[in-house]
């Protein structure tokens, strides 16, 4: 059986939240990443955002200098995003919308209409020499989007299925909205783009993502860092690398059956 990883990528953004709660330098988001890193993660995710209400320079600068594992860099279309993402050059960078009033990220990046806006932070990401990647809804519009701007890999907003399975895990919402990440998946593919996966994702909902063999890695940040106040971070994402890993091994094995 010929199984393909999925690769975990472990957002430490909420690590910044407390410590900015409060001030000072604890808990240290660099600690997080090396600990992400020892117990099974294969990246690292930070959103530098143009408030700094979490992330901020020098974490980026740290984690550039301090750990292995790739370093995703989420970041809006700016001008102020693109310099430091020039200067640090993480593994990839990953263009996601921000507004400054947001809780969070509401929803995917409206590549298909913003694409004169997006093309030319595209191409200088690109001949920096990192990955491209857009943070989108799982829309056809914006995967066709995406491939016009040359971006090789693009991630699928999961936050609406997420949403829906708290309202009803059984109900039609949720069906409708798993659909639609696997159609995108398949698309992706089709289009050639190496297909990722975030937001909103927990024990209870992480199965069915990764269980679609078209998405190559999946990004959890929150709710790891909230549940690592009852088990700890290491354990919290030692049991997400596991419940991935058994619903890739599963869906492998349907398809095979």
């Amino acid at each position: 059986m010929n199984m393909q990883h999925l690769r975990l990528g472990v957002n430490i953004d909420h690590v910044a939240t407390i410590r900015n709660a409060r001030g000072g330098g604890h808990p240290d988001p660099v600690r997080a990443a090396r600990m992400a890193a020892a117990a099974g993660a294969d990246g690292i995710t930070a959103h530098l955002r143009e408030d700094r209400r979490h992330i901020s320079d020098t974490d980026i600068d740290r984690l550039v200098k301090s750990i292995d594992l790739p370093l995703n860099l989420e970041m809006a279309a700016t001008d102020e995003m693109l310099a430091i993402a020039v200067r640090h050059k993480p593994h990839a960078a990953c263009i996601v919308p921000e507004k400054r009033q947001e809780v969070t990220t509401e929803g995917g990046l409206d590549a298909a209409g913003g694409i004169d806006l997006l093309r030319p932070y595209c191409s200088a990401l690109a001949d920096a020499g990192m990955r491209v990647s857009l943070f989108i809804d799982p829309e056809v519009r914006q995967l066709d989007a995406a491939k016009a701007l040359g971006a090789p890999v693009v991630e699928l907003h999961t936050g609406a299925f997420c949403e829906a399975f708290i309202e009803d895990r059984d109900g039609a919402p949720v069906k409708a909205e798993l659909e639609r990440i696997k159609a995108a998946a398949a698309h992706a593919a089709d289009l050639g783009l190496e297909c990722h996966a975030g937001h909103g994702l927990t024990f209870d909902t992480v199965g069915y993502v990764a269980a679609i063999d078209s998405i190559a890695e999946l990004n959890i940040g929150h709710f790891l860092v909230g549940e690592a106040i009852f088990c700890g971070l290491d354990s919290a994402i030692k049991r997400m690398r596991a419940l991935m890993d058994q619903a890739r091994a599963e869906g492998a094995g349907a398809r095979s059956a």
